[in-house]
């Protein structure tokens, strides 16, 4: 018989390679990204092997741009003495938060070659910076 003092040890330790299983599947999941700016825009740029455009949504809303789709390919070969048939689905989903000096309402996105750029302008810099006033004659 296993005493209660070790039996409170022990289901911690069964369930501790489970931990953090269902995040670990989530990333494995969801389509490798790269975000990246410079003075006019900002550009995420995603993975999406196999996805169609149709089957791509984009939204935005209070500063979130949220890419979500589903893959969906099929592959069937036959030979003289053999059959292949693979099949994928799967749904996902990313959020990226903007940051304030994006034109969210402006934005743009392209797929080429299985790879969505979304490109997002910036605002132009403020007018706080001071301006020059010219004098004139007269």
């Amino acid at each position: 018989m296993v005493e209660s003092s070790q039996t409170g040890s022990l289901w911690p330790q069964i369930y501790a390679p489970f931990r953090g299983l269902g995040n670990k599947l989530s990333d494995w999941l969801s389509p490798m990204s790269d975000a990246s700016s410079d003075e006019a825009a900002y550009r995420i740029t995603m993975e999406l092997p196999g996805v169609t455009e149709d089957a791509i949504e984009l939204h935005v809303d209070q500063g979130v741009l949220t890419v979500s789709g589903e893959k969906k390919a099929e592959r069937e070969e036959m030979g003289d003495t053999w059959y292949f048939s693979e099949r994928e689905y799967g749904a996902f989903r990313r959020s990226f938060r903007l940051p304030g000096d994006a034109e969210a309402d402006k934005a743009e996105a392209r797929i080429v070659d299985g790879v969505l750029t979304v490109t997002v302008p910036r605002k132009a810099p403020d007018a706080a910076k001071g301006k020059k006033i010219d004098v004139k004659k007269g």
